[in-house]
Parts: structure tokens; C-alpha cells; sequence
């Protein structure tokens, strides 16, 4: 921003967080009480004090991965090893699913799961309850590193940075040995990341607040 002129001109900028913690925190709590998507999978039963049993969570979507035939059939190669060992939960994006189907691409993984795309809370409570998350999607990325969930994605570059300087994002791209040898290391125990699930980097939840008042402050002219 100070290259672009902004910090340094008349314009007051405010560094509040971002609007999206805000709403997983808030939205996690209705996804708890509302979406049966782990029992509808049969990883957990009726008694809300039991735990699922591990599992990968894998969203695959974008262009590059699934237009490209090659790139598409390392992942789901990495994704047949991986599921020899642990459980794999994939909601097929639209997409992902036609271009598999023409290719004739199926995952032959023990234990990897296919299953048809999920509504917004349903995919909150699978990434909450993973124990690693492998996916091509930006949000996706920092919804995992709010749930303390290691995460694994399947690109070469991330607009999120900091989640992977922190260490707990991976780029691993398309290279199936990476994508295996990924997973196996995010298994071994690991501590929270460093930033409590967001705090500091994106905010402390109140995000919203934050912008609301700054933004009244200054029609208003009476600073709180």
C-alpha cells in the first residue's frame, strides 16, 4: 500500500482482519447444531460427546488441476495411496466430476470416498473435525488453518502466504510423491499454529465490528 501511494497520502488506512474469520467463528457454531453430514457419512453416531474417526478432506476445483489430465490423475494417484492408511472424504465439485468421467478417472483408494458436493455448513464441520485437508481452494486454505487442521495444497503458489510461513500450509502441487510424502508428515503430532487460529494475522472475530465503527467515526466525526 505504501508503494501504491496510499499509507502515505491523505487517506487514513486501518489494519482490522478479515471479515471471512469473522464468519467461520460464527458460522462453525450453526454448522455444529444443524448439519448431520458426519453422521449421513457414518462417522459418527447418534452421541455428540463421541469423536470421528481420522479422515482426509480433499476439495479439488480449479482449472489448472482439473483440465489438465495429467495433473488429475497424479492427484488422484496420491490420492489412492493415501487413502490405503486413512479414510478420504472428496465432495466432487461439478467440474472435477465431468472432466473425471471423461477421462475415465476413478479413485481406486481402499478407503477414498467420493460423495456429491456439500452445503456451506456441512463442509465447515468436515473441515473442523479432519485430520488434514487437501484441496486447490484459497478459502479452504485459511478455513484450515483457523481449525488448527494441517493442510496440504495441491498448487505451486498460495495467495496466503503467511499460512504457509507459519508452517502449516504445504505446496506440494501435482507431483503424487509429494502429495503422499505431505500427508504423511502432517499425520506426525504437531502443536497450533503459532497464531491461535487466526489472532493477529486475521483479526481476533470482530472484524466486522472494527470496520463498522472506524466507518461511523469518520461520517459521524465523534471518535468512540
Amino acid at each position: 500500500m505504501r508503494k501504491e501511494g496510499i499509507i502515505d497520502g491523505d487517506v487514513a488506512v486501518a489494519h482490522v482482519g478479515d471479515v471471512m474469520y469473522d464468519s467461520v467463528l460464527y458460522n462453525v457454531e450453526i454448522a455444529r447444531k444443524k448439519s448431520q453430514i458426519l453422521r449421513e457419512l457414518g462417522l459418527m453416531e447418534n452421541d455428540r460427546s463421541s469423536s470421528p474417526p481420522d479422515y482426509a478432506l480433499v476439495t479439488l476445483h480449479r482449472a489448472e488441476n482439473t483440465d489438465n489430465p495429467q495433473r488429475l490423475r497424479n492427484i488422484f494417484k496420491a490420492l489412492d495411496e493415501v487413502s490405503q492408511r486413512l479414510l478420504a472424504i472428496f465432495p466432487l465439485h461439478p467440474r472435477t466430476k465431468k472432466t473425471t468421467e471423461g477421462l475415465g478417472i476413478r479413485g481406486k483408494g481402499k478407503s477414498l470416498r467420493l460423495i456429491g458436493p456439500v452445503s456451506y455448513f456441512d463442509m465447515l464441520l468436515l473441515e473442523r473435525n479432519a485430520r488434514v485437508i487437501l484441496t486447490d481452494s484459497g478459502g479452504v486454505q485459511k478455513e484450515a488453518f483457523w481449525f488448527g487442521v494441517p493442510c496440504i495444497t495441491l498448487r505451486e503458489e498460495t495467495e496466503w502466504v503467511e499460512t504457509v510461513e507459519y508452517g502449516w500450509n504445504r505446496l506440494v502441487g501435482a507431483n503424487t510423491g509429494r502429495i503422499i510424502n505431505a500427508v504423511h508428515e502432517a499425520l506426525k503430532p504437531q502443536q497450533p499454529p503459532p497464531t491461535g487460529k487466526g489472532e493477529g494475522i486475521y483479526g481476533d472475530g470482530r472484524t466486522g465490528e472494527k470496520i463498522v465503527t472506524i466507518l461511523w467515526d469518520r461520517i459521524s466525526g465523534n471518535p468512540r
